[in-house]
């Protein structure tokens, strides 16, 4: 157990790609376009920190020029939630903690799940759509591993919450600056960079984990076991 310092809520921002669910939606929507396996080997090093995470992002983007946006209704039904997931926000919602998610990948996805999971406050990046088809951009600046730090400071700040009371749970290299800023910074099936700079590592792909790291005992959930929620 790790309970934070004080009392009071704490605020919780958790990555989505492979924290929140089991996927990197930037590879199913690659599955349409037929450059995965490209795609994969860049994310995979992007996560690592091998490579900048904007740059990155935009080559991987620029890969999926000319898609039909229609493909995106697939990519939500694939959508894997990880197991715990719907106990782990539930739990700390209605105890009244305030959950935030944050990630590299992009609102058409992000905005729905977190719909599904009663998440107010979230941040993504916006793929551009011209035509009914994807341009190979994005619309504005890149959600990047600075954008993701500010984003757990102002969730605080919002919420009245101390810093000394938040948490920040990733799995890649671009956590990395949300995870330092965060009083508790939680590695989750993480790469062995993140996981070396962490506070805690949890290996065990159960985001009920992180409830039982902060000392909260989780509320009952049928059907989390993961699966698709958007589909």
């Amino acid at each position: 157990m790790t309970p934070l310092p004080g009392e009071g809520p704490i605020a919780v921002v958790l990555d989505v790609d492979s924290t929140l669910i089991q996927d990197e939606v930037i590879e199913l929507i690659a599955d349409h376009a037929g450059t995965r396996e490209e795609v994969t080997a860049v994310t995979e090093a992007a996560m690592r920190g091998e490579l900048d995470f904007t740059g990155s992002l935009h080559a991987r983007v620029a890969t999926l020029e000319g898609l039909s946006a229609t493909v995106l209704d697939q990519v939500r039904a694939a959508v894997r939630l990880t197991p715990g997931a719907r106990t782990l926000v539930t739990t700390l919602t209605e105890a009244g903690h305030v959950v935030g998610i944050v990630s590299g990948g992009f609102m058409e996805v992000v905005a729905p799940l977190a719909e599904q999971l009663g998440i107010e406050t979230l941040r993504a990046n916006t793929l551009e759509v011209v035509d009914g088809h994807l341009t190979g951009a994005v619309l504005g600046d890149v959600v990047d591993p600075t954008t993701k730090a500010d984003f757990l400071t102002r969730l605080a700040a919002g919420a009245g919450i101390d810093m000394d009371r938040t948490v920040a749970v990733g799995d890649g290299a671009n956590d990395l600056q949300m995870m330092a800023a965060a009083h508790l910074g939680i590695a989750f099936c993480a790469k062995p960079t993140v996981r070396e700079h962490a506070d805690v590592a949890v290996d065990e792909r159960d985001l009920r984990r992180i409830l039982e790291l902060l000392g909260i005992d989780p509320l009952p959930q049928a059907d989390d076991e993961g699966g698709h929620p958007l589909a």
